[in-house]
């Protein structure tokens, strides 16, 4: 059964700059994560690790769905450790001084045999931490 996680926030900033946030790589590390082979066309893979607890993991992404200043979704993948594939979706959607930016992860079951460091708890904390503080520290400072 597929439980989606959903994060939201409301950021003050327009969906252009938050789009640019989340899509130009230079961009990307000074908030996210240094994804050197990013690059926002249909199709395209990237691949970044990450440090968490102890271990250096290999994310692994494809980009499904680009809607320019609205939606980005794409694959998320540990294939060192897991056949499973999940998807992220970002969506922006402009409000009243500022706009909200919301994040689905989608079929993180996948991941529930990897330990802790996978979990639903985890994901949910690392996305709110990402969105809520890391990535409007940046675009608010």
């Amino acid at each position: 059964m597929n439980t989606p996680i959903t994060v939201q926030y409301k950021l003050n900033a327009p969906a252009e700059k938050i789009w640019k946030a989340l899509t130009d790589k230079n961009e990307m590390k000074s908030w996210y994560f240094t994804i050197r082979d990013f690059d926002p066309e249909l199709g395209k893979e990237f691949d970044f690790y990450e440090s968490c607890d102890g271990g250096k993991y290999l994310h692994h992404g494809r980009i499904l769905e680009i809607i320019p200043n609205k939606k980005l979704k794409h694959t998320w993948a540990y294939p060192e450790l897991s056949d499973a594939v999940t998807t992220v979706t970002w969506e922006l959607q402009p409000e009243d001084n500022g706009t909200m930016v919301t994040l689905i992860h989608d079929h993180i079951e996948g991941f529930d045999s990897l330990g802790e460091t996978f979990s639903r708890t985890s994901f949910t904390e690392g996305w709110k931490s990402i969105i809520g503080q890391s990535l409007k520290e940046y675009l608010e400072k």
